[in-house]
This record gives structure tokens, C-alpha cells and sequence, in this order.
């Protein structure tokens, strides 16, 4: 064994390991990125508040206390419905997947059943619910667990508290319907940033862009060709994901005019991304690298795979600003609720940062620049 060989070899290896953003990256950064976010969704996983609001119907002395048992036993963040209102009208108006409602008459039963003078008393406490949340069923059994306590403190049989569960949907799906739009969008998404971002940074170190100023194809042409590339690439992926979803699965989504809206916009707005980056960031594994730290994060927390409401609060309204948060609500708007009234305020949002990101890419653009 020769020392020299080894060290000279060894200083190659990390000198080309430095010169390869990419690597570098996926080595160090990426771990670090995903320790960071993960660990603050999850941490201290046993002190998070959830968001629950409780319609009490009841108003009473007794009903006030299983408000209380609930903030305190399940560690929820309580928030009050008027009796008034519509409770299931209300989950889906202010996006709550999940509203607990006290029946009147919660304290009478109670009384009797206290006192002895009716054992068989109870009361039914409904839950009103979305089956698109992967954290409602998380909600429930933390309830549950609080109401077979309070049960366990009280003697005899039945049980002085039952629960019954009412979706705020008509019609009933299974997570995999409300896991697809998400997947949609975040696979266009990756396939817009990534296939732009590649394309322009290799074609600008071969000095090709360069080139094409001297031809007759204008920077418009070469822009809209790439951007129809793209949407060709998009609606490919989303026909293959569909149809295996369909036909593997047998989902229940409701395709129409707002799909291939929602898939135009996602293009637009990464391919934009795509389009600022590889102005500023010239060598392609830099480029990479940077549409990694951009792609990784968002996909992560915009909703895609489990939804913002596990989050700190920080990271929610972080979520919302994100553009593909507003693709994934589009989508599922569309394909899952079918509110088109949703489905257009979603697009709305995504519509404006499309054009700016885009208007800003084109401007980025610049082929007598490029080396």
C-alpha cells in the first residue's frame, strides 16, 4: 500500500465531490433540510394542540366542563359555533375537518343519570367530519378516549356518552381519491422545474442558446415551445397516473374543465421558477441543486402527502403561501368537492403568481447573455 497514492487519490475524490453541487446537495443539505422540517411538524409531537370547534347546543353548567375536559384531557384548541349555524356548512365554509356538536339537553340527561333516577340515561355527541383529512381520524380516537374516561367514571350500563359520525361530503370516498390530486400536482410541478431548469442550463454550457440568437427562431418561439413541451410532458404523467389509479384502485374522481386548467397553470408557474433560476444560477449542477432546495420543501409542506393542520403554526401560514398549496386545493376542489367556486378562487391565486413568475422568466431570459 502506497500512503502518497491513497492521498492523492483521496484529494481527487473530495475535490471532484465539491465540484459536484448536485452531490453535495443530496449529501449534506437535503438530510439537513428534512430534519429540520420534519422535526419541527413533529416535534414534541405529545404537547400539540389541535384545532377543534365545538357547537354546544346545551349551554349549561355541564356542558361548559366537557368543554373543558376536552381543552385539557385531549389537548384541544377549542373553538365555539353558534347554536345557530349550520355546523356541517360551517366545516366546509371555514375548512374545519372536523366540529364537535353537544346536544340540548346534555345536563338533564346528566342529572338523571348521576342521581340514579334513570341509569339508562345518555346522549349522542355528533361529529361532524371530512374523510379528505388524514388528521380527523387522529381527532376521533383522542375523543374517544376522552369519553371513555369520563364514562369509566361514571357507573353502570350503557355508557352515558356515544358518539355518531356524519361526513360533510354526500357522497363517501377513500383517501386515495383526496392522495391523487396532490400527487398530480406535485408530479407536474417536479417534471415543470426540473425539465426547465435541466434543459436551459445544459443548452446554456453548450453554448446552444448562444447560437439561437443568430437564427430565425425568436426567444418568444423557443419560450412557447418549450412551455407546450412541458404542458405535453404534464398531461401524459397525469393521463398515466389517472388510469392506473382507475383502473388498480377503481377511484371515484370527477374529471373536468378544471383539470387541464390547474395543469396549464402549474407548467406556467414552474416553468417560470425554472426559467429565474437558470438566470441566476448558471452551471447546471448549481441549477439542480437550487431547484431541489425550492422543490423538497414545498412538496413537503404545501399539503401534498398529510395536511398542513399537523404543522406549528408557522409552518401553516408558511404552507399558504406556497403555490402549489393552491393547486393541490384547486385540484381537489375540482376533482373531489366539486366547488367550482373554490376551484376558482385556487385558480385565481395560482393564475396571478403564473403570470408574474413567468412575465419575470422571460425577462430572465436573455440569449446574448448566455455563455
Amino acid at each position: 500500500m502506497n500512503p502518497r497514492v491513497v492521498g492523492a487519490n483521496l484529494v481527487v475524490s473530495i475535490k471532484s465531490f465539491y465540484r459536484e453541487k448536485t452531490a453535495m446537495f443530496f449529501t449534506m443539505a437535503f438530510p439537513i433540510i428534512l430534519i429540520l422540517v420534519f422535526g419541527t411538524i413533529f416535534m414534541d409531537k405529545e404537547n400539540v394542540s389541535l384545532r377543534l370547534p365545538v357547537q354546544d347546543l346545551d349551554r349549561t353548567d355541564s356542558s361548559a366542563q366537557l368543554v373543558e375536559a376536552l381543552e385539557l384531557n385531549g389537548k384541544f384548541q377549542i373553538t365555539g359555533v353558534e347554536p345557530g349555524i349550520d355546523a356541517t356548512q360551517y366545516a366546509k365554509k371555514y375548512k374545519r375537518n372536523l366540529v364537535l356538536i353537544i346536544p340540548k339537553g346534555y345536563e338533564r340527561y346528566l342529572m338523571q343519570r348521576m342521581r340514579g333516577n334513570d341509569l339508562d340515561a345518555s346522549v349522542t355527541i355528533t361529529y361532524i367530519y371530512d374523510p379528505s383529512s388524514t388528521s380527523v381520524a387522529t381527532k376521533m380516537e383522542i375523543l374517544n378516549s376522552v369519553f371513555a374516561g369520563i364514562n369509566q367514571k361514571m357507573s353502570g350500563k350503557p355508557p352515558f356518552i356515544r358518539s355518531a359520525e356524519k361526513s360533510i361530503l354526500t357522497k363517501k370516498y377513500r383517501f386515495i381519491e383526496f392522495f391523487i390530486p396532490g400527487i398530480i400536482a406535485m408530479a407536474v410541478m417536479t417534471a415543470s422545474l426540473f425539465g426547465t431548469v435541466n434543459l436551459n442550463t445544459e443548452l446554456r454550457q453548450k453554448g446552444v442558446i448562444r447560437k439561437l440568437s443568430t437564427t430565425p427562431i425568436t426567444r418568444t418561439d423557443w419560450i412557447l415551445a418549450n412551455i407546450l413541451y412541458q404542458f405535453i410532458l404534464a398531461v401524459i404523467s397525469t393521463a398515466a397516473m389517472l388510469l392506473v389509479s382507475y383502473a388498480v384502485f377503481h377511484v371515484s374522481l370527477q374529471i373536468n374543465a378544471w383539470l387541464p386548467v390547474f395543469i396549464v397553470l402549474d407548467v406556467f408557474a414552474f416553468v417560470g421558477i425554472g426559467m429565474i433560476l437558470t438566470r441566476f444560477v448558471r452551471e447546471a449542477q448549481s441549477a439542480a441543486a437550487a431547484a431541489n432546495a425550492i422543490m423538497f420543501p414545498m412538496m413537503f409542506l404545501s399539503g401534498s402527502f398529510f395536511p398542513i393542520e399537523m404543522m406549528p403554526g408557522f409552518l401553516q401560514t408558511l404552507a399558504r403561501i406556497l403555490p402549489l398549496y393552491y393547486v393541490n386545493e384547486g385540484l381537489r376542489a375540482s376533482m373531489v368537492f366539486v366547488d367550482n367556486m373554490a376551484a376558482l378562487r385556487n385558480s385565481a391565486i395560482i393564475g396571478v403568481f403564473a403570470a408574474v413568475v413567468f412575465i419575470l422568466g422571460i425577462f430572465a431570459t436573455k440569449w446574448e447573455e448566455a455563455k
